[in-house]
């Protein structure tokens, strides 16, 4: 699509603008192509044929992303089974309704350190089931719910949980987590 042609006044306003804004940061100019030139056959000579497909440049290589520690994926289907038919029973629980997210993460944080300590497996996590959702389709948590695995992952027991999985109905269903800790092996 063709810009439109400013007029007189409209440039001479543009203009002003394009004197009064400093760039935020300097661009080097763009470099040209930076393949060197195909050599050019020799007078007289006839152009070769290349038969078969020719293979595309070579792309940059661009460093594949930090893999980011998750939780979750370590536990084994003798845990999934007991955990879904609720037969698993937390050793401790930490209850986050009526908290504010600063003193919810505080109290999450001080609860996993006594539950380290101890020597717990399973922490029962009562967040407080979901808003539930509106006709406008989404997603519609609550704040410490929203907030959790994140301050999980970032916490300073992330390396010593095992998995994070939602709760059996019995200890709270939606409303609930289960925070599973690898067992210590000294």
């Amino acid at each position: 699509m063709a810009a439109r042609q400013l007029n007189a006044e409209e440039r001479a306003l543009w203009e002003r603008v394009i004197a009064s804004v400093t760039p935020l940061v300097h661009r080097p100019p763009a470099i040209e192509d930076a393949r060197p030139p195909a050599p050019e056959p020799a007078a007289g000579q006839p152009l070769r044929r290349v038969k078969g497909r020719v293979p595309p440049a070579p792309q940059p290589q661009m460093a594949p992303p930090a893999p980011r520690p998750s939780i979750g994926e370590t536990l084994d289907g003798g845990w999934d089974k007991r955990l879904t038919r609720g037969n698993v029973m937390p050793d401790f629980a930490v209850d986050l309704h009526g908290h504010t997210l600063d003193s919810a993460y505080r109290l999450l944080d001080a609860s996993l350190d006594r539950a380290v300590r101890s020597g717990a497996r399973v922490v029962l996590l009562i967040t407080g089931k979901p808003p539930r959702e509106r006709g406008d389709g989404g997603n519609r948590r609550g704040a410490i719910r929203a907030a959790v695995g994140d301050w999980l992952g970032a916490s300073r027991f992330a390396a010593q949980i095992a998995a994070v999985r939602g709760a059996h109905p019995r200890h709270g269903g939606s409303g609930a987590l289960y925070i599973i800790f690898r067992r210590d092996r000294s």
